[in-house]
């Protein structure tokens, strides 16, 4: 198409000064000619018979000019010979793109797709010549090799809207495929993988806490687990000793826990990989490089009676500040907050400050002294949403203001829901969580009341990334320190 297209013009250049040199000639020729006319007719006694046979002269001279313009043009392609060549100047990419048909993108399905295939030449391309025949666009291919033999192909795929799932199980199966794997995708699986994994491996080292996050995003939907080196009596804990090198076992990964114990992976609907388990063994000790974490920002409020707070993330440097504030609560509100004794309060609190195990936000005084306390906790594949205030600072909006930055919290991470686990009588806890605005799930066993929220209808959340979310904000005045 390109060698076409620039012919006429390489000819259009071969032929140019031959053009010019008879335009050139022919003027000079009627100069001449009307000059001797003009000199005729004024002096001669023949100037009509001139002036006839210059008028003669110049048709004769237009004609030719015209039969050489024509010569000259049949050089050129004949208009409407390539209709799908693009105008000049046109981007032939973006002509191609509008000759398509629009409804074959808008009617397209996204499917992310793992099968098993022998390790031997021709078996990838036995895989993609079945899927070219269902119309199917491979867009990223990732090949995962097995100890034992074999290949884990991992496929990002296009394919009409029409074509089910089972139709491209059954191709792949009959192009040599075993143990496949599909499920649907999305808009976020168009980035590819070293990107993914820079990105993940960025918000872990910002941010202790994001550890786990990081390793469900790069698995996929699976269960994660912090199993504490020892329980909360101090007794060693029962499979918190995983070595260094850590265990992988099919559908179940185990790696040692930087912070102590161990974090347990399962996933039991697909196997692990070998590249999957050393790129999460790869986030684990670049958490254990950097050592504890916790961003820093934090938020000055006005409540209404004046007083200020300070919001900010707390961890295990809080630990002496949490229990002076638990020495100060009643045991009504310790016990409506732990569900247990309340001698055992304060064996919570190491748990519950680990960036491991969840986010913690603090409510401080101006003069430093904690407040309140505020947990986001990763429960498996569910989280849950805890609140502590000190009986002086209740009932100032300070537990909503929490509740609704662990909830905006929660939806940055991607959580569906979440859930609070109080007693029917805590009547402030159940009216913060009313006050989200968001639909809620009650279910009372024996006095104990579970309340759950689901994010996925709650309106987007502008965060910064990172950053504190400044979200739900009661009191007028707030000052970003």
């Amino acid at each position: 198409m390109t060698e076409r297209n620039h012919a006429p013009a390489q000819r259009h250049h071969r032929h140019h000064w031959r053009r010019d040199l008879v335009e050139l000639a022919a003027l000079f020729c009627a100069v001449a000619v009307a000059d001797g006319i003009a000199n005729l007719v004024a002096h001669g006694p023949h100037g009509p018979v001139l002036l006839i046979a210059s008028a003669v002269a110049l048709l004769v001279t237009a004609a030719f000019h015209t039969w050489w313009a024509r010569r000259h043009n049949s050089h050129a392609p004949p208009p409407g010979t390539a209709p799908s060549d693009p105008a000049p100047g046109a981007d032939p990419a973006s002509s191609a793109a509008a000759s398509a048909p629009e409804s074959a993108t808008a009617t397209a399905a996204l499917w992310r797709m793992r099968t098993t295939v022998r390790d031997e030449p021709g078996s990838l391309a036995a895989i993609c010549s079945a899927l070219a025949r269902h119309r199917v666009d491979i867009l990223t291919l990732q090949t995962h090799p097995l100890p034992e033999g074999g290949t884990v192909d991992e496929f990002l795929l296009r394919s009409p809207h029409d074509l089910p799932s089972s139709d491209l199980s059954r191709a792949v199966a009959g192009a040599g495929g075993h143990s496949t794997w599909i499920e649907r995708a999305d808009a976020h699986d168009l980035v590819d993988t070293p990107t993914r994994v820079l990105g993940l491996a960025t918000r872990t080292a910002l941010d202790a806490a994001e550890l786990p996050l990081a390793l469900r995003q790069l698995l996929g939907r699976c269960t994660i687990h912090s199993i504490p080196a020892t329980t909360l009596s101090g007794r060693p804990n029962a499979g918190a000793d995983a070595p260094v090198e850590g265990v992988l076992e099919a559908t179940v990964m185990r790696l040692r826990d930087p912070s102590g114990g161990a974090i347990t992976i399962e996933r039991p609907h697909l196997p692990f990989t070998p590249t999957e388990f050393a790129r999460a063994r790869a986030l684990v000790e670049l958490d254990a490089r950097l050592g504890p974490r916790v961003p820093r920002s934090q938020d000055v409020l006005t409540l209404p009676e004046g007083n200020e707070i300070t919001v900010r993330r707390a961890d295990g440097s809080d630990l002496a500040a949490a229990r002076a504030m638990h020495d100060r609560c009643s045991e009504r509100t310790l016990g409506l907050r732990y569900h247990g004794p309340v001698s055992d309060a304060d064996r919570y609190l190491g748990h519950l400050l680990s960036p491991r195990f969840g986010r913690t936000l603090a409510a401080t005084t101006a003069s430093g002294k904690l407040v309140a306390l505020g947990h986001l906790l990763w429960d498996g594949d569910e989280t849950e949403v805890a609140l502590l205030i000190e009986d002086d600072w209740q009932r100032r909006g300070i537990g909503s203001e929490l509740l609704g930055r662990l909830i905006a919290m929660a939806s940055e991470t991607g959580c569906d829901s979440v859930y609070a686990v109080t007693q029917a009588s805590n009547t402030g806890m159940v009216a913060a969580m009313r006050g989200l605005g968001l639909p809620l799930d009650y279910q009372i066993e024996e006095g104990t009341l579970v309340i759950t929220a689901r994010l996925d209808a709650a309106p987007a959340v502008s965060t910064v990334a990172y950053e504190l979310p400044r979200a739900h904000q009661p009191y007028g005045q707030q000052h970003p320190r």
